[in-house]
């Protein structure tokens, strides 16, 4: 850690990131598609202390959660972690500050963390699941070599209606 890419820098979380996950998390229109309600600040200091915790995939937390920085400023953020008993399966997610959407920094950081999960943890299998409504997330998984492997209808209850939702997925054998 941290990791580069041509243009962006993925690092561990800090207490100091609070302030911007609460100000992008806090967007309606970004947790919208997210399992929680807005973030308050109380809750994004929950948060980032639950992110700061996340630092490998051997460890104890079983997961990994980075900022993405793009020169020196963070624009969102991503996180994989293990699911189930078998160690080698995971389950990937994403944020980024729609501020800084549309120059494909989304697609740049999970494709590193994608690659970091089949070449550095030899993972089987990544999933991602998410409210079918969230056409631009299913767009990026697909973009990074996802497959759309499953569209569940009304499975999920979320902030007072049942939503879709997509799950897909990526094989080391992918790759």
């Amino acid at each position: 850690m941290p990791i580069t890419t041509e243009r962006l820098r993925l690092r561990a979380h800090t207490a100091a990131d609070a302030g911007w996950l609460q100000r992008v998390y806090g967007r309606p229109d970004v947790a919208l598609y997210l399992l929680d309600e807005p973030w308050t600040a109380e809750l994004a200091a929950v948060k980032v202390s639950e992110r700061i915790a996340r630092v490998d995939l051997d460890g104890e937390s079983r997961g990994l959660a980075l900022a993405v920085e793009r020169d020196g400023e963070a624009i969102g953020d991503v996180v994989l972690w293990r699911t189930g008993p078998d160690a080698r399966l995971a389950e990937i997610g994403w944020v980024l500050d729609p501020a800084h959407g549309g120059h494909g920094y989304a697609r740049e950081a999970v494709s590193a963390l994608l690659t970091l999960a089949f070449e550095h943890y030899g993972l089987h299998r990544v999933a991602a699941q998410m409210d079918a409504r969230n056409t631009a997330s299913a767009r990026l998984a697909e973009a990074v070599g996802m497959r759309r492997e499953a569209h569940l209808r009304a499975n999920w209850w979320s902030k007072g209606e049942w939503t879709d939702t997509l799950i897909f997925g990526a094989l080391l054998t992918d790759r």
